[in-house]
Parts: C-alpha cells; structure tokens; sequence
C-alpha cells in the first residue's frame, strides 16, 4: 500500500483528540458497557469458558459515503439472487471447481458429498441463505469505477471484497457494535451524531430468516441446530442468536451440537427426518463446517453428509457452501458469465462495477499471464486459497515466494485478487488486555451487508437485505477479522 501521507482521508465523526481526561473515564465506562451488553468474546490467549472479554472495538464510528451504503443494501436482493441461482446450476459448479478439487483436499471433500446428494436425489429442495457481502471503498479511480467521479472525494466507488455463504458472523455483534458507540457518543455529549447511525436489525432479520424456514417445514415439534466448533471463542454472536429465537419464539427449540456430537447422536427417520437422540431437526445453522479443522476425520464428514441426506433445510446447503468457494467468486468476473444467471442488464451492470480484478491461477484458464501480473507488481494484489474464517491470504511481497512453492496443479487452488485501497479514517481502538492510554490510530474498514433467501431452484419465496456489519483495523494490518485477531468492532456513521 501506498504511504499514509499519499492515501485519502475520510474526516472523523467528531473532533481528535479528545482531552485525555474524558479519554480515559469513557473507554473504562465504555469496556464495561461492552462486556454487559454482550459486545464480548472468549479469549484464545487464555481461554476459559467462564470468562468473557470486551471485543476490541473503535471508540467512536467511523465514516462512510450514505451515497454508497445505499448502494450497497438495495444491490443485496440481486447478489441474494445471485447466489441462488448459482447453488443451483450444477454444470457450472462442476465446471468451475473441476481442477479446484483435484489438489484442494477439503474443497474436494465437500464436492464428493455433493456429487453423492445430487445422484442419490436431493431430499430437500429447499435451501436457506444467511449471506454476507463484503466490500471496501477504492481510492484508485484507475481501473476502479465504470463511471465519472470526482478526486475532490476520498473515494471512488466500493468494491466487493467477497461473499460469505456459511457461517456470516456478527448478526449480533453488527448491531451491539452500534450500541456500544452510541453510548460512547452520548457521554462524549454528542448525541446530535446518533441520527447518522443506520438502523441495524441483523441479528432479528438473519434469525427470522431461520424461523421463517422452520415454519415452512410446519413440523412444530422440530428444533432449529446450530452447528458449532469444539470451542466457541466468538460464544456471543452465536448465543444471542439462539435467544433471540428463544425469546422471540419461545415454542422452538434451538439445540447446539459439534460435529462429533452429531455423528453420535445423528441419525434418519422413515421420512429422512434428521433425528439427534429422536429429538427431530427441521432446519440447520452452520456455524461450523468452513474449515478443515472442523473435521477431526471420517465421522464429521460422514455427520455432514448425514445432514446433507436428510429432510431438514440446511443453512448453508453442501451447493451453497460450494458456491461461496473463491473460484466461484473469480468464475463469476468472467466476462460474459453472469448473464448466465442474471436476465436484467441493468442489474448485471451494477454487479459487474463492483468486482474487483480476480484472475485465475489455471494454466487452462490464462493463469500465467495472473502469475506475471502478480510478480510485476505483488503489492496491487492479494492470492486466496478456498477458505473462509480469515487468516488464509497471501500479501504483497510473500506472493513471489507462495506462488513459487507451488506446481502447476496446487497453483488451480487459488485466485489472485487486485487489492483495494480504501480510504483511511482515524480514531481510537480499544483493545482487552491493554492498559496503555488509546492513541489515535491510522484505520481502514470493511462493510459487511446481510442478506436473506429461501427456495428452490426454480422458486425463490423469501428473499431480504437484513443489516449490516462494519470491521475496521490498523491501516497496516493485512487481516481484518474480529475473532481471529486483526480486527476491532466499529459502526458506519453516514456521511454526504
């Protein structure tokens, strides 16, 4: 990236620095407020399953363009449809992933239960989306926009960074990040600013999506299961959507089972009903199943499969997971591809302006001129593998280095991306552990926008943009995640 002095800024909600005195008593009432209000996490550092810590998070919001925020939440419905619409087009997946699955052990585990599914018949046609976009604002007006815009601002456009098809976390902690810095501005005395803070309704809107499946199965003794890790570090995100369901909905049972739990206790009725310990599920939440950790051996992938047989509604289904791979993202910015799935024109045109360069790494699909590109010049771009949860990506100068320990075949595992320069704004991260006085810090952020879906293939019946979520980091940060350790909490306040 370029140096700070050379990259716009965006200006602060409110005036920096704020007098060290009020500095201090507001980030202490602040971490407190955050902990009691389940803006909170387990720690890895020292785990104990009793003990929660304050998220890290930005003292005060930080600013975004209205202008692209609207943008953003009424393309949703279309990338909803999208996503649906490629879940359900065999041929291209097979095609898209064909290679991918030959090197990507994991990505090739998930395909074979696919394939199996699909020959065996899908049992349950009806699938549920919990989906997550993200995006960044783009500084570089070269490459960057299809349309005019003027330098006078420190953006261009927003760009797509991915789509996130299993597991969308921060429903909850999207809007509790919005609290936290809404009582942070009202000590502060600048309750004026709140009106620029959207509305954030994730976590009702995501959990209603789930409700609404379940009412669709009309099996009123089924419970909701909530696929989880071993341990659970990001625990409030997750709960608070099982007691939003609980209290909201008393009359359904949520239930949270590992992996391994449910190849124990996991098995099909007559009607292919799934059955834990015979308490029947109806529908399905992943939020665990991304990774390859997550599958100690034969029996989590055989508890997978046994989900995938069954006659519950799956959030991801096994073609949802595969449509979120990244092979499927960079297929999709191919020229021409997404009329495959989009009839309108004007629609494809508001997609196609928010994809980034992504280029394949197959020698069959030009993957040398991607190779070049990326070792001219390494810094402009950003190689991923097929992986979600963060921490996966290759940066800037250890491209030349990644790219060359891998031979032809494993080099089809992976996309190369144009990076994106966003705008920087500044502020204070509030960080546990720390008892150092918060400085003010060079930050970028990442919005993410929710969606909803659910239908089949050919009949799409629910279809909504539900809220957002806004992760910010150190400007020299390459990794952004809150959870695995890059990233903080933080809320957009809309600026003209």
């Amino acid at each position: 990236m370029s140096s700070n002095k050379d990259v716009p800024l965006l200006e602060s909600c409110i005036p920096l620095p704020i007098e060290e005195t009020k500095l201090l008593d507001v980030v202490e009432k602040a971490k407190d407020w955050a902990i009691m209000h389940g803006a909170a996490m387990r720690s890895k550092a020292e785990f104990n399953p009793d003990v929660l810590q304050f998220a890290p998070f930005i003292l005060t919001p930080s600013s975004f363009p209205r202008k692209e925020f609207e943008k953003a939440i009424k393309l949703q419905l279309t990338l909803n449809e999208l996503m649906h619409a490629v879940a359900h087009d065999s041929e291209f997946l097979r095609d898209t992933l064909k290679n991918t699955i030959k090197v990507d052990t994991f990505t090739g585990s998930l395909f074979e239960i696919y394939e199996t599914v699909m020959n065996e018949g899908i049992t349950q046609p009806i699938s549920l989306g919990l989906l997550r976009s993200d995006l960044m604002l783009e500084t570089r007006c070269e490459n960057a926009c299809q349309v005019q815009c003027s330098r006078a601002k420190p953006y261009c456009c927003w760009k797509q960074v991915e789509i996130n098809a299993i597991a969308s976390g921060f429903g909850h902690l999207g809007p509790a990040s919005k609290a936290v810095q809404s009582y942070i501005l009202n000590e502060l005395g600048h309750t004026d600013k709140l009106a620029n803070l959207p509305e954030n309704r994730a976590l009702s809107g995501l959990c209603d999506a789930m409700v609404e499946a379940w009412k669709i199965q009309n099996r009123p003794q089924a419970a909701i299961l909530f696929v989880i890790e071993d341990i659970t570090y990001n625990i409030c995100d997750q709960r608070f959507h099982e007691f939003y369901i609980r209290e909201t909905y008393p009359h359904i049972q949520v239930l949270r089972r590992t992996l391994t739990q449910i190849s124990q206790q996991g098995k099909l009725g007559t009607s292919k009903e799934l059955l834990l310990n015979g308490q029947e599920v109806s529908v399905i939440y992943f939020r665990a199943g991304y990774e390859p950790g997550h599958y100690h051996g034969t029996a989590e992938w055989d508890a997978r499969l046994l989900m995938e047989r069954s006659a519950a509604i799956k959030c991801p289904s096994i073609q949802y997971h595969l449509a979120g791979t990244k092979k499927v993202q960079q297929a999709l910015a191919k020229p021409g591809t997404l009329k495959r799935f989009i009839s309108n024109d004007k629609q494809i045109g508001l997609i196609k302006e928010i994809f980034t360069g992504l280029y394949s790494l197959d020698k069959a699909e030009g993957g040398e001129n991607a190779i070049k590109l990326a070792l001219a010049n390494p810094e402009r771009y950003v190689l991923k593998p097929q992986r979600e949860g963060g921490g996966n990506n290759v940066y800037g100068e250890d491209i030349p280095n990644a790219l060359a320990k891998m031979n032809e075949e494993e080099l089809s595992a992976w996309i190369l991306m144009e990076r994106i320069f966003p705008p920087l704004s500044r502020g204070y991260m509030v960080r546990p552990g720390s008892t150092e006085k918060p400085e003010i810090v060079d930050l970028v952020s990442e919005l993410g926008i929710f969606g909803t879906i659910i239908g089949t293939k050919d009949n799409i019946v629910y279809n909504k943009q539900v809220g957002h979520m806004l992760r910010t980091k150190l400007s020299s940060a390459d990794e952004g995640g809150v959870a695995a350790g890059w990233g903080a909490l933080d809320s957009p306040y809309l600026i003209d």
